[in-house]
């Protein structure tokens, strides 16, 4: 009797996520370039640079914790921690660096699958 696993997308669904992230994050981009002008403004402004650090930290955490609530249950609870995790990161040093150690982490992971997924096509005896 043998095992079948589930349809693979393979790496070009990857290499394709990668790209539009990749795309996302370009510094040029028309949305990049208003958020860097409203934020040289909230620099000239300490109280309101404070006030809006204080909200981003509150909707990050909020979305964050939501997302954790959600982890038992079906649907994108991952998802949204990152979400939350991404907002405080545009704002938090140790949030952005968080979310990109758990980036590497998934990526070791997702690698790690994959060459147990290759290896047992190759040996489907175990």
């Amino acid at each position: 009797m043998t095992r079948t696993e589930p349809d693979d997308p393979g790496p070009g669904l990857e290499l394709e996520i990668d790209r539009e992230i990749a795309e996302g994050e370009r510094a040029d981009r028309p949305l990049r370039r208003l958020l860097r002008g409203i934020r040289a403004r909230l620099d000239d402004r300490p109280v309101l640079r404070r006030v809006y650090r204080v909200i981003v930290g509150v909707l990050g955490g909020v979305i964050a914790v939501g997302g954790l609530l959600l982890v038992p249950l079906p649907g994108p609870g991952w998802l949204v921690v990152f979400v939350g995790l991404a907002v405080l990161g545009t704002e938090f040093a140790w949030a952005k660096r968080l979310a990109a150690f758990i980036k590497r982490l998934l990526a070791r992971f997702w690698a790690w699958w994959r060459a147990r997924r290759a290896a047992r096509a190759a040996n489907p005896a175990s």
